[in-house]
């Protein structure tokens, strides 16, 4: 009697998944000759949510003038190369900012000058063309990856931080890695990279890897990091001083723990779990609250979840962990990146999930909490199923931004041998 009523239940969540499904759109997919597209960021401008920027692994930028509803595709080209890692943020008065790696020489890895700095491209007017870019960073022989920025409007600047590898890949026990921090008022003239990290990690890029540094603003502007290493997310706050110094708030607090970042999919491979850092700055009831939301194995490897944290003095306690996805234990659930609508102070974090299926089909969910991510409501958003195939570069992440209750994940899907990027367009949440 047990095993139709189990089935009923995978019906029955698929179907209210799907009655709820907000309308797809392909922003771009494969074509003859160029890099598939995965590994996708976006950003909606928080004062005209109209205006949006999507970007993609390895060179595509993709805006849309109509929330999203229709694209237009460019390569992106900088004096520095453009290697993906693509992250895009929106400043003030409409700019937006693409941060991603380098590759000077155009030669990708038989080049010995890639990875040698972190790029930043500004595109100053809507309508208008990206800059040629700006590096920081640069440290000759070391490798800079894996950045990510944010946009400080109490001190009106921009903050990146990343990993950097004494050589990437290197499994030399004495090789470091180390997460970096930098900054700039326009996006141009970047402040020397200041090591934030008090323990190395290696150089082979998995969890014993420093990686996966997502800064975020404090109501009083001191800047929140955090990453993972060797099973724990390290949490810091500190503010940069005018002298080049840093004065340390809370200094390298392992918030959690059973959280290797580096972890495998069925059908896909790795997938990255690192953590995403964010800050209330709404004015609402959660105001300063800061949350790290990530994925992780804890519960075995065939039960991968989506968490998150939260503290509500400044990063010196926190919460037990949360999980996000609320379906019964022993599905998948991976690939998270969450958003805070700071017209709302709502939360909307969007990740693969298996729940409905008993193979490698996967959805797209994304689940919004109201209460400060003490519950979550989850959403299939995804009109229709993908599998993954093994071997099939997805990148490390895809991610989701939220402003004025325009609310636009975006993911990579695999179908018929080719890589498409998508969003979904949920609004009022």
């Amino acid at each position: 009697m047990m095993r139709p009523l189990f089935f009923l239940s995978i019906l029955l969540t698929s179907f209210i998944g799907l009655a709820q499904v907000p309308k797809n759109v392909e922003i771009i997919n494969s074509t003859a000759g160029s890099y598939p597209p995965c590994e996708p960021s976006i950003a909606v401008n928080p004062a005209d949510p109209s205006q949006v920027v999507a970007g993609a692994v390895l060179d595509y930028v993709i805006t849309s003038a109509d929330s999203g509803k229709t694209w237009k595709t460019d390569q992106l080209t900088s004096r520095y190369g453009v290697y993906g890692d693509p992250c895009i943020i929106p400043g003030e008065k409409g700019r937006f900012f693409y941060f991603h790696l380098s590759n000077p020489s155009d030669l990708g890895w038989a080049g010995d000058d890639i990875l040698d700095r972190i790029v930043c491209q500004r595109l100053t007017r809507w309508g208008g063309t990206w800059d040629k870019g700006w590096g920081m960073g640069l440290n000759p022989s070391k490798d800079q990856d894996k950045e990510w920025g944010v946009w400080d409007p109490i001190n009106k600047r921009l903050v990146v931080t990343w990993t950097q590898f004494d050589v990437y890949g290197d499994e030399d026990p004495s090789c470091e890695s180390n997460i970096m921090l930098s900054t700039s008022k326009k996006g141009k003239k970047w402040s020397a990279a200041k090591d934030i990290s008090a323990v190395p990690g290696n150089c082979i890029d998995n969890s014993g890897t420093n990686e996966g540094a997502v800064p975020a603003i404090y109501t009083d502007g001191s800047i929140c990091v955090s990453w993972a290493l060797n099973g724990n997310i390290y949490f810091k706050r500190l503010r940069t001083e005018k002298d080049g110094g840093m004065t340390v708030i809370e200094e390298n607090i392992a918030v959690a723990g059973g959280a290797d970042w580096a972890f495998d999919i069925p059908g896909l491979g790795r997938a990255n779990g690192m953590p995403i850092t964010l800050v209330d700055l709404s004015g609402g009831v959660n105001h300063r609250t800061i949350y790290i939301n990530w994925a992780d194995q804890r519960n075995g490897e065939e039960d991968t979840d989506v968490w998150v944290i939260a503290s509500k003095d400044g990063g010196a306690t926190w919460s037990d962990p949360t999980r996000v996805n609320d379906d019964p234990p022993g599905k998948q659930q991976f690939f998270t990146w969450m958003a805070v609508d700071q017209s709302t102070g709502h939360l909307h974090c969007v990740f693969y999930d298996r729940r409905n299926h008993r193979d490698h089909a996967t959805d797209v969910v994304v689940a919004h909490s109201t209460d400060g991510g003490k519950t979550w409501d989850n959403q299939i958003v995804s009109e229709s199923p993908f599998t993954p195939q093994e071997g099939v570069f997805f990148g490390d992440y895809n991610n989701i931004s939220a402003a004025q209750g325009v609310i636009r994940p975006i993911w990579t899907r695999y179908d018929e041998g080719k890589l498409s990027v998508w969003t979904a367009l949920i609004n009022g949440k």
